[in-house]
């Protein structure tokens, strides 16, 4: 098994807080262009990612999109039981289609959120049953993933696992691309 572990910034991190936003769009494309470069060159067959919102859950999203294309299984990974019992309704519905849509979901926990401990148990489990990860992360603009971040680079001090960033300039790039492709395809001159 080759095994990509994907996280990044929560939605609101990113101010998106509609699936219709335009920057979800350009997420969700640099990372099916990431995704079908890696299964194209046979460098995983799984892809596995968290329950938040925001790049985890539109990771999946984007994996299970290319089923079609790939023979690439998909896994949800929860630090804790009952993660999204706090979530309003919609979110909380999104979350549970999410976990009927993927192939694989567990907790690395088998309780409630209880402590800190719970989310360092999960960065561990990740970082083991893994063989690499990317991060839509940009290290002059921190926030949450920051913490996957330093824990991938303590890891990598006695392990060969590789990361890869797509961080805000990249972000940019695909978006120029999208566009263009877009504007080809729609014959917009």
């Amino acid at each position: 098994m080759k095994r990509l572990w994907v996280t990044g910034y929560r939605s609101y991190e990113l101010s998106i807080f509609s699936d219709k936003d335009p920057k979800l769009t350009v997420i969700k494309y640099a990372l099916t262009n990431y995704f079908k470069s890696l299964l194209e060159e046979g460098k995983i067959d799984w892809i596995i990612s968290g329950a938040n919102l925001g790049i985890e859950q539109w990771a999946l999203e984007a994996a299970i999109q290319l089923q079609n294309e790939y023979s690439v299984h998909t896994a949800l990974m929860t630090p804790y039981l009952e993660f999204s019992k706090r979530w309003n309704e919609n979110n909380q519905m999104k979350y549970q289609n999410l976990t009927e849509q993927v192939d694989f979901t567990a907790s690395t926990s088998n309780y409630p959120y209880m402590s800190p401990a719970q989310l360092k148990n999960y960065q561990s489990f990740m970082l083991e049953h893994t063989d690499r990860a990317v991060l839509i992360y940009d290290p002059e603009h921190p926030g949450k993933p920051k913490y996957d971040y330093e824990a991938i680079q303590k890891y990598q001090e006695g392990h060969e696992y590789p990361v890869d960033i797509i961080d805000f300039y990249d972000l940019q790039e695909s978006a120029e691309e999208y566009e263009e492709n877009h504007r080809q395809e729609n014959n917009f001159y």
